[in-house]
């Protein structure tokens, strides 16, 4: 975790560095004119790397003990094995991801794909919710 918040630390920097570069880059350019857009931007960018190092250092802080990725002399199994639990065949995830898909078209493209996509959606969220229920691999 320290090396994560030594990472999110220095890009905080990096975009404050960015968005002080691109302002006066801009300035000179253009006689003294600020563009907020990427001002804005690159400002905000800092701001969240900034955010999420500050909340990992006070969970780092506030945890006790040295998590395996930080020791230099852990093995794999020192670490919690339980992710979760993954159906490796399953096929609505990508069912899922095309109507979403589907769907998002219809609100950047045409209205008239939108119900059908939502319909879509609905229908592989209540696959994917229970596909562990039905067929083969019911509990």
């Amino acid at each position: 975790m320290r090396a994560n918040i030594a990472i999110l630390w220095t890009l905080s920097v990096f975009f404050l560095l960015c968005a002080a570069g691109y302002t006066i880059w801009h300035m000179l350019a253009y006689a003294g004119e600020v563009e907020w857009v990427g001002t804005m931007g690159m400002g905000l960018c800092a701001i969240l790397a900034a955010f999420i190092a500050a909340y990992m250092g006070i969970v780092h802080r506030t945890s006790g003990g040295v998590l395996p990725e930080d020791d230099q002399s852990a093995l794999i199994d020192d670490g919690d094995p339980e992710l979760g639990h993954f159906a490796p065949w399953s096929w609505w995830p990508i069912a899922l991801a095309g109507a979403l898909m589907l769907t998002f078209m219809g609100l950047a493209i045409s209205v008239f794909l939108l119900p059908i996509g939502a319909a879509l959606v609905v229908i592989m969220l209540v696959g994917w919710v229970y596909e562990f229920y039905r067929g083969n691999f019911g509990r």
